[in-house]
Parts: C-alpha cells; structure tokens; sequence
C-alpha cells in the first residue's frame, strides 16, 4: 500500500510534535531555583563573617534578607503555579486524540504565559531603576497588582507614573494596583 505525500508529511510532523513535547515535558527547568539557592548560599556566608562589632548592622541586614525573601518566595510560588499550567498544556498538545485547534489553543496559552512572564521581568527591572528597592508584579489577566519595596515616602504621582508605564507596556489591563512596602 502506497501512502500519499500528504500523509507521510502529517505523520512525519505529528511524530515530530510528540517527540519535542516529551522532550520539553522531561527537561529540566532548576535554573532559576539554582540561582535563589546560590544567592542564599551567598548571604549566609556573608552573615556567618561578621563580627562582634556589626551587631547592630547584622539587624538591619537581617530584616533586609526576610524581606527579600518574601519577595523571592511569592516569585517561586508564581514560577512554579505557571510551569504546572505549562505542563498541563503540555500534555494536551501531546494527546493526539484531541482536534488540532484544541492543541492550537493550547501552544497559544503556553505563549502567552511565556509573554506574560517577560513582561512582569521587564516591569519589575523597570520599577527598580526607578530607584526603588525591589518590585513584585503579577499580572492575572487584566489586572496587574504591583508591590513595590521603598525606603522613601510613597506618593500618588509615584504610583501613577508606575501605572502608566504598566498600562504602556502590557497595555491589555483594566485594573492596576500598586502598593507600597516601607523597608524594615
């Protein structure tokens, strides 16, 4: 039995699709969580060499880590909520019992999720060179919520001139919230 070019293409495609699916299903993604666990490495170090002296300096330092760490923490949840969402879909764009515009769907939300998270990156660098401590932006569909770690008195111009530029860059929101954490 002779198979037609048509169907040999498809199959060919299909087998390829399924082959890069289990591919990325079964790859490693710990570079991020590598790097929190360096930098944590990192600080302890930097406490254990302090001395006697810098007591009251170590306090203040302290308090600084557990608020990084609250901000490190809330970005590893979110991290790890969208690579289950990523999984998920990758799993229905490796059924093949399922029509091809359900798969389409599905790589299109694994785009967009891949988008979204770029976005909130370029955002929250942003945010920082504005001169601000830390920034944490999470991006829910249409709304942004925005919380930003200062040391300087908190303002409304300051919080619209976050939102305009969140609304410049995501574009797509109706509701942007920014709120402002005073450092300890």
């Amino acid at each position: 039995m002779l198979l037609k070019k048509q169907t040999v293409w498809l199959l060919t495609m299909l087998s390829l699709v399924v082959v890069l699916s289990v591919y990325y299903i079964t790859s490693p993604e710990q570079k991020s969580n590598e790097l929190a666990a360096v930098k944590q490495e990192e600080k302890a170090d930097q406490k254990g060499t302090k001395t006697d002296t810098e007591a009251k300096d170590t306090d203040t330092i302290i308090s600084q880590v557990a608020g990084d760490e609250e901000f490190e923490a809330l970005r590893l949840k979110l991290q790890d909520e969208r690579s289950e969402l990523k999984e998920q879909l990758n799993a229905v764009v490796a059924t093949t019992d399922l029509p091809a515009d359900e798969r389409s769907e599905a790589i299109d939300q694994m785009q967009k999720l891949n988008e979204i998270a770029q976005k909130e990156e370029m955002l929250e660098t942003l945010i920082k060179a504005m001169d601000y401590e830390d920034a944490l932006v999470r991006a829910d569909g249409s709304t942004v919520k925005i919380i930003v770690k200062s040391d300087k008195e908190s303002s409304k111009s300051e919080a619209n001139a976050i939102i305009q530029m969140v609304k410049k860059e995501i574009g797509e929101t109706n509701f942007v919230a920014v709120e402002f954490q005073p450092t300890k």
